[in-house]
């Protein structure tokens, strides 16, 4: 790959955390006026237009799955769709984007702790630290300085259902690579769509939230912008990169997630940037880099001396 198709990839993947950056704000808005579940409900029927537009572009067409590929498309729309959104949309409307997001970017350490306990993969020393470092940014930023204080109540029912948003990520992706080795990305990012928006039809009709009435048009933009840029077109990104350069160094750029988030919180939300924020989510970004750290080729250490 020339110099100049690399520093395409790298725009179009700050771009990509750029938009999923924005979602904490478009949900933060969005919130505000709907239904958890409705809000989730219209994102995700907004985005499966999207995505298979995609995929007729990107793959002409969209593959059936075989009968263990339905399995787990459903057990992704369980946890990516269903449980995720439902978290996300119900947090957001009860704590600031920023420190949603912080909380957010415990994806890849909680990933990494799943993978070791029931995909038997190992733990570097340094993915070790990464993790310790990930869980104590936040604690800071939970804490608001003072690690101590999310045993004196400083953590709200907001907080606590965000954590759902890693938990339901990390088994999302770890059914992913048990159950769905051969089933391209674009095609089982549709399918878990299809099948976990599915589940929030049913549950938005049974609270009879399903349509959601008196919404300005802020929040539908937020909806819209959550579906389109947040959804479709930053997973096509993400996919894109790591076709082209491989999932490790794309993984580095979620890094930018929470500082997108946070900053465009500050400026379009007017939310408060405390010191224990940058102090935690400086913990956060440098625990994911040790995790997202290539372990050392055998042989490196003892070329060296």
């Amino acid at each position: 790959m020339t110099a100049r198709a690399s520093y395409a990839v790298y725009g179009k993947l700050t771009l990509m955390a750029l938009f999923w950056g924005g979602t904490f704000v478009g949900g933060r808005v969005a919130s505000a006026e709907m239904a958890a579940v409705t809000a989730a409900l219209w994102r995700y029927l907004l985005a499966i237009v999207a995505l298979l537009i995609f995929a007729y572009a990107l793959e002409g067409g969209l593959a059936r799955p075989t009968p263990r590929q339905w399995i787990g498309v459903t057990l992704l729309g369980a946890t990516g769709v269903f449980i995720f959104n439902l978290c996300f949309m119900y947090g957001l409307g009860r704590i600031s984007a920023s420190r949603a997001s912080l909380i957010m970017a415990l994806n890849p350490a909680i990933t990494l702790l799943g993978a070791s306990l029931f995909l038997g993969e190992h733990l570097t020393r340094y993915k070790v630290v990464g993790i310790c470092m990930a869980l104590a940014g936040v604690a800071v930023v939970l804490g608001h300085g003072n690690p101590l204080n999310m045993f004196g109540g400083s953590v709200g029912i907001g907080e606590v259902v965000m954590f759902g948003c890693p938990l339901a990520w990390a088994a999302n992706t770890l059914i992913a690579k048990r159950m769905l080795p051969d089933m391209s990305a674009i095609a089982s990012t549709t399918w878990s769509a299809i099948t976990g928006t599915a589940m929030l039809a049913v549950a938005a009709v049974a609270m009879g939230q399903a349509v959601p009435a008196g919404v300005s048009w802020h929040a539908w933009a937020a909806i819209v912008y959550i579906a389109i840029f947040g959804t479709a077109i930053g997973l096509v990104l993400f996919y894109d990169g790591v076709r082209r350069i491989g999932a490790a160094r794309t993984s580095v750029f979620i890094n930018l997630v929470p500082v997108f988030a946070v900053a465009l919180g500050v400026l379009l939300l007017d939310e408060p940037l405390e010191l224990s924020m940058i102090a935690g989510g400086a913990l956060v970004i440098g625990g994911i880099f040790l995790l997202n750290r290539p372990a050392p080729r055998r042989g490196t250490a003892s070329h060296a001396a």
